[in-house]
């Protein structure tokens, strides 16, 4: 056996679910349920941009099918099978054995079966496309957010912005706060079950991973709508709490990014099922403004001061 199907057969097989076919052969099969059609997502991850060349293999692996994942529960689908392309410097079988580790974990915790991918060598660069169902009629998508709807946040955001910037040492924070933090950062926990209750009660969904206001604004570009946001409805972590009164993370919470909670809009007259349902579903669910027809976004402040905005999130070429 050559090193590059070895190392695909110790750190990459394992037992599949819902596939006719998996790993082994040129290309998998699968067969989509009846009514249902297949929601189909790909993110890249490349060392030195979306994370640290040295960080824990352990979070990479996690991180890079969990923000997939949270691209299936943005559309209310559920996620079910992976391909996973990987460039390698050289081998490392500690850092693969820890990296597969973590894919695994956070393939068993959210039922999604590695069918397929490619190794080969070249600078650490991990790219994962996902694939789910979703019934037909039901996904939810950018462009059905309507005029007055609330607009819901899944949970706190700015965090995984914190233990970023504190890592770059642009932020001071002790060691114990950052340690903290950056769970947020290296492991995000997608919000698969909220994204399938929401089929039938949300208009527009999305994902925050470029930061809210830009991902926001994708709502709001496809259906043709503005938003008024009250940043102190915005849910927070303790920490980030703490030290929300600087304006540095003020724009980490608005514009920071790699939060992976949900976004999504809904009637006003959803707002006491929706709230039940973050009860169920131990989410700190929260309105924190609303659409409205006048294009462009306004931030405001508790007394009603409108924020100015500098930036509204990440952007690969800027």
């Amino acid at each position: 056996m050559t090193p590059e199907f070895d190392l695909i057969a110790r750190y990459f097989t394992r037992p599949q679910q819902n596939t006719d076919l998996g790993i082994g052969d040129d290309a998998a099969l699968i067969t989509v349920p009846p009514g249902h059609q297949l929601a189909i997502s790909a993110d890249m991850l490349v060392a030195g941009t979306h994370f640290f060349a040295d960080a824990n293999p352990y979070g990479i692996g996690w991180k890079s099918l969990a923000v997939n994942v949270s691209d299936m529960a943005a559309m209310g689908a559920e996620a079910r099978w992976a391909t996973l392309a990987i460039a390698l410097p050289e081998i490392k079988e500690a850092w693969l054995a820890e990296f597969s580790r973590g894919f695994f974990d956070c393939a068993e915790r959210f039922g999604v079966s590695l069918i397929g991918g490619d190794t080969t060598r070249g600078p650490l660069t991990i790219s994962v496309q996902i694939m789910g169902v979703v019934p037909q009629q039901l996904a939810l998508t950018r462009s059905g957010a309507k005029a007055g709807d609330d607009i819901w946040v899944s949970g706190p955001l700015g965090t995984a912005a914190l233990a970023l910037a504190a890592m770059q040492g642009r932020y001071p924070l002790t060691p114990d706060t950052l340690a903290e933090c950056s769970v947020a950062l290296h492991q995000p926990q997608p919000r698969a079950a909220l994204g399938l209750a929401l089929r039938q009660i949300a208009h527009s969904a999305i994902d925050i991973s470029d930061g809210l206001l830009a991902d926001l604004g994708h709502i709001l570009k496809a259906s043709q709508l503005g938003a008024d946001i009250r940043f102190a409805d915005i849910p927070l972590s303790p920490i980030t709490r703490q030290h929300v009164a600087d304006t540095a993370v003020q724009g980490m919470v608005l514009a920071g990014g790699d939060d992976y909670e949900l976004c999504f809009t809904a009637s006003p007259a959803k707002r006491d099922q929706i709230a039940a349902l973050g009860r169920q579903l131990g989410l700190s669910l929260a309105v924190i403004g609303q659409t409205r027809i006048q294009a462009g976004v306004d931030v405001y402040d508790a007394d009603d001061t409108r924020l100015e905005i500098k930036k509204s999130g990440f952007d690969h070429f800027i």
